[in-house]
């Protein structure tokens, strides 16, 4: 028997980009941890994904996990948008809301910069961050003043831009490439924020870490 119900994982991630709902989005997420096989950096040996990280009182990252690397540790964090959220106006100009999305996503590059100790408490140890926002189709991305934006954004910014149809992508992996998925099936659903201190508090890659950042 699999881990996931991909029949009824599919069913949902259609209901979800057809209601272009983000909030449905982030349910599936959360109980599907290979979603985000694509955003993984390695596929093999991964740390579990923690969702809703909140700091600062009213800043939330929806998800994060480790990149435990030999070269320290790097704690990847994730805004998810809406499926089909508008991306750019009639003149060219970026949206409010992608606009939104980005400063969102600044915010907490800021925020941790300015608050050492709560990056500390928060995470344990942090080498760096990597940050990504997931959203819009990528249908919309394609599109030639997208291209062009998103070609000068990753040039200038930190900030990696990621269509929201990657899960659709890791779907159709899993579909045919089940096998592949055996270390995310060793933590097949998101972590509560609560949890994480306990998670690398006990891991002991971090105890070095912890010392020395």
């Amino acid at each position: 028997m699999n881990t996931w119900d991909l029949k009824k994982v599919e069913h949902d991630l259609e209901k979800a980009f057809k209601n272009n709902s983000e909030v449905q989005l982030l349910d599936i997420l959360k109980k599907n941890s290979f979603l985000f096989y694509h955003l993984y950096s390695r596929k093999k040996g991964i740390q579990p994904n923690f969702a809703e990280l909140s700091f600062a009182d009213e800043m939330r990252c929806d998800f994060a996990w480790l990149n435990d690397n030999s070269d320290g540790p790097e704690w990847v964090l994730i805004e998810i948008e809406k499926p089909k959220m508008r991306l750019f106006n009639k003149n060219g100009d970026p949206s409010a809301e992608l606009n939104h999305a980005i400063e969102q996503v600044k915010s907490w590059d800021r925020y941790f910069k300015d608050n050492h100790g709560e990056k500390k408490r928060i995470f344990g140890a942090v080498s760096r961050f990597r940050f990504i926002l997931v959203a819009g189709t990528r249908e919309d991305w394609q599109q030639e003043q997208a291209i062009k934006w998103r070609a000068y954004h990753n040039e200038e910014n930190k900030i990696e831009i990621r269509s929201c149809d990657i899960f659709v992508d890791s779907l159709k992996f899993a579909q045919n490439h089940f096998g592949d998925l055996w270390s995310f099936e060793e933590n097949p659903k998101s972590f509560k924020h609560s949890e994480l201190k306990g998670y690398w508090g006990k891991y002991e890659y971090m105890d070095l870490w912890r010392k020395v950042l």
